[in-house]
């Protein structure tokens, strides 16, 4: 009977049926839609209007701060408040004034009661942004965007009704452009296509799966910097939406205020039990980027509370990537650090009856729709014994947990503070048994650290009502969480379990394998951190998730090796050639430019002799529309001056092509011919590993599209050695990770297991986008 009674309300009030029965779903929202509505009747002395009833209903779902309820409404139900531009400055005034009492003539000033529009001035404001706009209305007619002149004519009158500007607006079009022509009427596939023009200038092509695409023209300082991202100013965490203020807040904020001088302060926590992918990229670009662009500081915070898990070389791994991506953290700690204060603060919790020990299992905790613990009233002074006996040893794994009494907003109940484990840890070693979890850890570190800014990625929207409530619950200074999208890769795993499947069965051979997307992997391919954080600017802040295509992040890693990594000449699939005229008695020496479009960047030297190398696919018996050398068609060697011309091929008992003999001539000595080829002259055999996608499909985790798993998907011809290439010798000192572009193959990086007499190369990327990738 109540609610059929609320539901007539709700429908009195203007609500749709069917919003109506939504709004009973949310018993918080009714609750304060009804009491709202009550109060607004006794103030009214009569039935509410619908215009008020809507008014009434974006008070009650957007008021956080319930004691302002009967401010508001009696402010709404006396027609003082009138438009929704003056609730939205409302809720935005009571919200960044927390404390009592009211300036009530601020609070009137701010809203604008009392400030009438009239129609004449609506007019002249609409008649305005017309005039302004008038000869690009009169070419577009009805395409044009009419958002913009409202939006022109809010601007000058802030607290005008927006029907009647929008009804303003329709009639003086209508006055200047007539009614609507068929051709008005069409889809305006001419501007759609200039628009698609426009996205794909701005090269990377970077469509989200929910349409956006990134900005281009901003740096990744520039989308950080001041207002770009509209965060709270530090010491102004009440004015963002949905956090709490307590009677404490003003009091810790000013302390905290005293203790940072204002300074943004953020942190990028990994947990160290797994190196870091090309996600991670874009959390430390925001974290560091947010604090350098705000002339702020960052920690690199290790989340190390499950010392089942964490390993020594995930930890140097990790700062080694901080580092390498350009990065230095203003300090480096350790969860662990803070392990005392947050046990003592537990047993505060306990003590407060905000927390209490359990001994449900594992399995029953699982899930958002399990039933109270058994144990959530026993008594404070038992949970605080039972608490102290976990810290001792006396229970096994499992046996006991610590959980705070809470609803998280995706309604998990009572989330696990600490739990049983008897695995030493890395730094504190033995001394603790207990040790605690994510959603308990991490805000009070945040706290302890004077964070200012908690960036973290979407799917921990539902722990920040957690994140909030933990700190207010042991009145604690609370820092601000905001979240943004992952980061996603297409043809890629970067799950930490199914990594260690790929390296368990071989098919990769550790974290650093190139074709995985780690950083470590990234790095040992050769791509160069620039490119990596360029690619996190072209992607962008945004909220939506993000999936990209790998060749985005390869045109990156071009764009950079084209103005860093010097030339050099390599064969992979090498084919003797003699010069049976050569020019001199013994070797020439030819200058080779680091860099053939700017030479000011300086030349090398390599050795040209009779007898040289070319790519065997650079010679072919007769095959039409071939452009390199072939019977009656000679080539140019790149750099030396000279062409060659084919004499005769020496072909082996098999019939294959064992070596060619040519004669040569100076370049400018006769007709130009069609191509020029690279080629190596007393080189160096090395290693070249070309690597290909490690998956077949887009989505190698996705059942729909890979039933058998990912590990199903496997490429098989993702790598393939070349054990034989020839390099030319300006190689020869090459350090690990040194890059080079190898003419007309691609961009190589010198890897790792490189020794003396043996140089072995990573193609990082081909010189371009292979068509064939989409």
């Amino acid at each position: 009977m109540a609610a059929l009674d609320s539901l007539s309300l709700f429908t009195s009030l203007g609500l749709s049926e069917q919003k109506a029965r939504e709004t009973l779903k949310n018993s918080a929202l009714s609750a304060q839609l009804r009491e709202a509505a009550t109060q607004a009747q006794q103030t009214l002395g009569s039935t509410i209007d619908k215009a008020t009833g809507i008014l009434l209903y974006g008070l009650a779902s957007r008021l956080r701060d319930t004691r302002r309820l009967s401010f508001l409404v009696s402010y709404i139900a006396s027609k003082k408040i009138h438009t929704e531009p003056q609730l939205s400055a409302a809720l935005e005034y009571v919200r960044s004034h927390p404390l009592d009492p009211i300036d009530t003539v601020d609070f009137e000033r701010e809203c604008g009661v009392g400030v009438i529009v009239t129609p004449e001035q609506i007019e002249e404001a609409v008649e305005a942004a017309i005039n302004r706009h008038r000869p690009q209305l009169l070419v577009e007619r009805y395409h044009f965007n009419m958002g913009l002149l409202m939006g022109e004519a809010r601007a000058v009158l802030k607290w005008a009704d927006g029907k009647m500007i929008k009804n303003e607006v329709d009639m003086q079009v209508l006055h200047l452009l007539g009614p609507k022509l068929e051709a008005d009427l069409e889809k305006k596939f001419k501007v759609a296509k200039a628009r698609l023009e426009e996205t794909d200038r701005r090269t990377a092509k970077d469509v989200v799966e929910n349409g956006e695409t990134a900005d281009q023209t901003l740096s990744l300082m520039e989308q950080l910097r001041g207002e770009a991202l509209k965060f709270h100013k530090p010491g102004e965490n009440y004015k963002t939406p949905g956090y709490v203020v307590t009677p404490h807040t003003m009091n810790l904020l000013k302390q905290h205020l005293e203790i940072t001088g204002g300074q943004v302060r953020t942190r990028f926590p990994p947990e160290p039990n797994g190196i870091l992918h090309i996600g991670h990229a874009k959390a430390i670009n925001f974290n560091f980027g947010y604090a350098k662009a705000n002339n702020g500081i960052c920690f690199l915070r290790f989340d190390d509370t499950n010392p089942e898990k964490e390993e020594a070389k995930f930890f140097t791994a990790i700062c080694d990537m901080v580092a390498w991506l350009g990065y230095t953290p203003y300090k480096v700690t350790y969860a662990s650090d803070y392990f005392d204060q947050l046990y003592a603060w537990a047993v505060e919790l306990i003590r407060r009856g905000l927390a209490y020990v359990c001994h449900q299992r594992g399995e029953e905790l699982k899930g958002h729709n399990t039933l109270p613990s058994p144990w959530r009233d026993r008594p404070m002074e038992e949970s605080l014994l039972l608490f102290e006996a976990m810290r001792k040893g006396k229970f096994s794994e499992g046996e006991a947990t610590l959980r705070m009494k809470l609803v998280m907003e995706d309604g998990k109940m009572d989330p696990v503070a600490y739990r049983v484990k008897y695995t030493p840890h890395h730094r504190t070693g033995d001394k603790w048994c207990i040790y605690p979890t994510y959603d308990y850890t991490h805000c009070l570190c945040d706290s302890i650290e004077h964070i200012t800014h908690s960036l973290c990625t979407k799917e921990f929207q539902a722990r920040r009502s957690s994140y909030f409530w933990l700190c207010n619950a042991l009145d604690v200074y609370c820092p601000v969480q905001w979240e943004y999208g992952r980061l996603n890769l297409h043809y890629a795993v970067v799950s930490k379990r199914k990594i260690l499947q790929l390296v368990a069965t071989g098919a990769v051979r550790d974290w650093d394998d190139p074709r995985l997307f780690t950083l470590t992997a990234l790095r040992r391919r050769g791509f160069p951190p620039e490119a990596i954080n360029n690619f996190c600017a072209r992607v962008g802040v945004t909220v939506a998730q993000t999936t990209m295509e790998p060749h985005l992040l390869e045109a990156c890693v071009r764009d950079v090796l084209n103005d860093t990594a010097p030339r050099a000449m390599a064969v992979l699939e090498s084919l003797r050639v003699i010069i049976t005229n050569f020019p001199a008695a013994k070797s020439l020496d030819i200058q080779v430019p680091n860099f053939p479009a700017d030479e000011t960047k300086g030349f090398h030297q390599v050795p040209f002799a009779p007898i040289v190398f070319i790519e065997r696919t650079d010679f072919k018996e007769p095959e039409p529309g071939f452009k390199r050398l072939a019977w009656g068609q000679p080539v140019g060697l790149r750099h030396t001056g000279y062409v060659i011309e084919l004499q005769h091929v020496v072909k082996g008992p098999s019939g294959c092509v064992e070596s060619l003999e040519v004669t040569c001539r100076r370049a400018d000595a006769g007709e130009k011919p069609k191509a020029f080829i690279h080629w190596v002259s007393q080189p160096l055999m090395c290693e070249v590993r070309l690597y290909e996608r490690l998956f077949q499909h887009k989505n190698p985790e996705d059942p729909t599209e890979v039933p058998g798993g990912f590990l199903s998907d496997l490429n098989l011809a993702s790598l393939h050695v070349v054990d034989a290439a020839l390099v030319d010798c300006s190689v020869a000192l090459a350090k690990p990770f040194d890059k080079f572009q190898f003419e007309r193959l691609g961009y190589f990086s010198v890897d790792p297991d490189s020794h003396q007499g043996k140089l072995v190369f990573n193609r990082t990327v081909t010189l371009k986008e292979d068509p064939g990738k989409v």
